[in-house]
């Protein structure tokens, strides 16, 4: 078995300090673009030709910043299905063309990179960024998008849906302005940071010791206890995502991920230059974040004034789905619901993409319709 490859993409903070700097994808620096031609095999396969579709890509100003928008739909009119991206800095667009198409059917999908990641870091001048990078500017920045897409493409509320560390900002954009939101869906939710760490560890422990992996046992040993009353350093966590992660802990049953690391190299969404920005952005800005981030909690959150939903991997070792179990068991909201996706780990996404469509298709999307007198709402064919 394979280590684990150093990827510039980076779902998930936790991970991406595993990861480290890594070379940049992509033929940047005027060397000859060895994907140009498989790309535009992508561009005019993912082309919407519907007369009432919208593909869209555009830069606004949210927060001060100009931040890069991606809005995609067959039909316009279809609910607005707002996915808040992981990393912090793991821009969701240059992936989006390997697993979104089937949704675009029945919502208008819209993401767009956060501050630092991705297209918005390159489109803006870093000088004053760094000192912005701050979780409730990250959640102000939700507010507006969601604000503007509305307003931009008719509807009175959207759906949220926030994946691994965007399921901090999605969860805490909910709170804060329920009323935007017919639901909050979250995929790889974060409960408690330094709880996910510990089972993470747990985990390793107890595949490492199953599978008599004496290298894996030295360095999670080194760690131990993990994440304890020391200080959760860069050289802690790298070992702590190391391990878990090669016995499937953020793909099931895998320990090399290239299918998504390199998806962003066929992206028509990124230009090569484009794609080593997120690396730029990546490394930019995890060290601003991590404190913050280390010191999130929501488990003293009991009440949730919106529809929720969580999509749990049962694999899910990278932001484990345990505490996000126990945590929807005791909370009280208008509707509430697990769903366990039992052949995936983090990138639900990818792993099970018929699932998350026909989850969303027939538990979220019928929140956004309008009521039918005596009938359950209907899902448009």
């Amino acid at each position: 078995m394979k280590l684990l490859a150093a990827p510039a993409l980076l779902l998930c903070l936790a991970a991406a300090l595993l990861l480290g700097p890594a070379p940049a994808f992509g033929q940047a620096g005027g060397r000859p673009d060895g994907y140009a031609k498989a790309r535009a095999i992508v561009a005019d396969l993912d082309s919407i030709v519907a007369p009432n579709g919208v593909q869209e890509a555009y830069a606004v100003p949210i927060g001060g910043v100009r931040q890069w928008l991606f809005v995609r739909g067959q039909d316009r009119r279809n609910p607005i299905l707002l996915l808040v991206h992981g990393g912090p800095a793991s821009p969701l667009a240059p992936v989006a063309w390997a697993f979104q198409r089937p949704l675009e059917e029945y919502f208008t999908v819209v993401s767009y990179d956060q501050r630092g990641a991705g297209k918005t870091y390159a489109a803006n001048d870093t000088a004053g960024l760094g000192r912005t990078l701050r979780i409730e500017q990250y959640v102000q920045d939700a507010i507006e998008v969601a604000e503007l897409v509305r307003r931009k493409y008719g509807q009175p509320k959207v759906i949220l849906l926030g994946h691994s560390w965007g399921t901090i900002v999605g969860m805490r954009a909910a709170l804060k302005r329920p009323d935007l939101f017919y639901a909050y869906v979250g995929a790889g939710q974060v409960i408690n940071v330094r709880e996910n760490e510990r089972l993470s560890v747990e985990y390793a422990l107890q595949q490492a010791t199953e599978h008599r992996n004496e290298a894996a046992l030295r360095e999670l040993r080194s760690i131990a206890p993990y994440p304890g009353r020391q200080p959760i350093t860069r050289e802690r966590i790298i070992i702590a995502r190391k391990w878990p992660q090669y016995y499937g802990g953020l793909a099931a049953y895998r320990n090399t991920f290239g299918y998504f690391f390199d998806a962003p190299q066929l992206s028509p969404a990124y230009t090569p230059a484009e794609v080593a920005a997120i690396d730029q952005g990546s490394l930019f800005t995890l060290a601003r974040v991590l404190p913050e981030f280390l010191t999130v909690d929501f488990t003293s959150v009991t009440s949730f004034p919106i529809p929720v939903f969580m999509l749990m991997g049962r694999h899910d070792f990278t932001t484990p789905s345990a505490p996000t179990a126990a945590w929807l068991q005791r909370v009280k909201a208008p509707l509430k619901k697990g769903i366990w996706f039992e052949n995936s780990a983090h990138l639900i996404s990818l792993e099970e993409p018929g699932k998350l469509l026909v989850t969303l298709l027939t538990e979220v999307r019928p929140l956004a319709l309008p009521a039918v007198s005596g009938s359950k709402r209907p899902v448009r064919p």
